[in-house]
């Protein structure tokens, strides 16, 4: 259950990312930012989605692990661009909000994955 409201939550924050990521090319035509946020933003969700296929638990905890790493980046850029001006605290906040969201959800099912391996 708690795994396929982290999906959503991923997939919904993904969607966010495209859509911030295509206003800021088009107002400020930025790209090399917005694509490293776009990349980083997008492989959250999606290695989330690929863990559900995973080959066994140690698997799955990579993937988490992986998509761990990518909400650090994603904070990362986030934090970047608006700090540069390129979006403002009211875009900004919310994003960070989500994206810190998903990395308490992926921390907390990462340590409940390996609690059951030992």
């Amino acid at each position: 259950m708690a795994d396929s409201v982290l999906r959503e939550k991923s997939k919904e924050f993904a969607k966010q990312i495209v859509v911030l990521c295509r206003s800021i090319k088009q107002e400020h035509r930025e790209s090399v930012l917005t694509n490293q946020l776009l990349r980083s933003g997008t492989s959250i969700g999606a290695n989330i989605h690929e863990a559900q296929y995973a080959q066994g638990a140690r698997d799955f905890i990579s993937k988490f692990e992986i998509s761990l790493k990518e909400v650090y980046e994603t904070e990362y850029w986030l934090e970047l661009l608006f700090e540069t001006g390129y979006m403002d605290e009211q875009t900004y906040k919310p994003l960070q909000n989500s994206c810190g969201a998903i990395r308490r959800m992926l921390i907390s099912s990462i340590r409940t994955m390996k609690g059951k391996e030992e």
